[in-house]
C-alpha cells in the first residue's frame, strides 16, 4: 500500500545526492498522499546509497508510524507542520546546500537581483526569525516548522516555495516531492548568483518589479505563455 508515494520519495531523496545538495545522510525529502493524509518520509541516519522505497517511513499528520521498520527523519514534525498548514502542498525537501545555508546562518533573505531568481521566486527568499531558547530546547523541529508558518502568514506558499529558517538552512516545497527538490536545486542556484552579484556590487538594486512581474507571470500566471499547452 502507497507504494507509488514511497518510490516517488525516495527517488526525490536520491535526487538530493543526484545534485550535489546533500553530504553523507544530511537532508531529507517527504511527500504527502492528501486523500488519506499519510506522508512518507526519509528515514533517520540513512545513507542516500542504501534508500530503497520500502525502507521510507509513513506516517500519519500527528505523527504516528503508520508503516515502516526505521526511524523516521529528525526532522518529521517540521514536515508535519507544513503540511497541517499548506494544504497545497505536496511535498517538503530540507537540505543544509551550502550556498542557501550561508544565506541562512547569515540571517539574511536572498534579494531578487535579477530574471534567473524571478522566473521561479517571485520576490525575495524570506527567512524565519531567530527561535528563541524555548523553542530551541522544547519541540525543537515542530517549534521549525512553526516558525516558518509564521513568517508566512499573508504569503502563497506556491509563489514562494521556499525559505530559509535563521541559523540553520533551507526548506523547499511543492505539489508533490519531485518539485520540493527541484526547488531546492533552483533555490542553491540562485543563492550562489546573489552571493556573487553582490561581491561584484556591493550596491547592487532589486529587481525592477515590473521585470518581477513579466518573468514570474509569463510561467506561472494565469494567463501564462511560456512553454508548452
Amino acid at each position: 500500500m502507497y507504494d507509488q508515494l514511497k518510490t516517488a520519495v525516495c527517488d526525490a531523496n536520491i535526487e538530493l545526492q543526484t545534485h550535489k545538495l546533500v553530504i553523507y545522510s544530511w537532508g531529507n525529502v517527504s511527500g504527502i498522499d492528501r486523500s488519506a493524509n499519510i506522508v512518507a518520509i526519509k528515514p533517520s541516519g540513512v545513507p542516500y546509497d542504501q534508500l530503497t522505497p520500502d525502507k521510507m517511513v509513513l506516517l500519519d499528520l500527528d505523527g504516528n508510524i503508520v508503516e515502516g521498520n526505521f526511524k523516521p527523519s529528525s526532522d518529521t514534525p517540521s514536515h508535519l507542520e507544513l503540511y497541517r498548514n499548506f494544504k497545497t502542498v505536496g511535498g517538503v525537501c530540507h537540505t543544509h546546500s551550502v550556498n542557501a545555508t550561508m544565506w541562512a546562518q547569515a540571517n539574511r533573505e536572498i534579494p531578487c537581483l535579477g530574471t534567473t531568481h524571478a522566473d521561479f521566486f517571485y520576490g525575495p527568499i524570506p527567512v524565519t526569525d531567530t527561535m528563541t531558547p524555548e523553542e530551541i530546547k522544547t519541540n525543537y523541529e515542530l517549534n521549525t516548522g512553526k516558525v516558518i508558518v509564521r513568517r508566512f502568514a499573508g504569503l502563497d506558499p506556491l509563489q514562494m516555495p521556499a525559505v530559509l529558517v535563521a541559523n540553520h538552512g533551507p526548506f523547499t516545497w511543492g505539489r508533490n516531492p519531485a518539485d520540493a527538490v527541484e526547488t531546492a536545486v533552483v533555490l542553491e542556484q540562485v543563492a550562489a548568483m546573489a552571493l556573487g552579484a553582490i561581491m561584484l556590487n556591493p550596491k547592487q538594486n532589486k529587481i525592477a518589479q515590473v521585470l518581477l512581474d513579466k518573468h514570474y507571470l509569463r510561467k506561472h500566471g494565469k494567463n501564462a505563455y511560456y512553454g508548452q499547452k
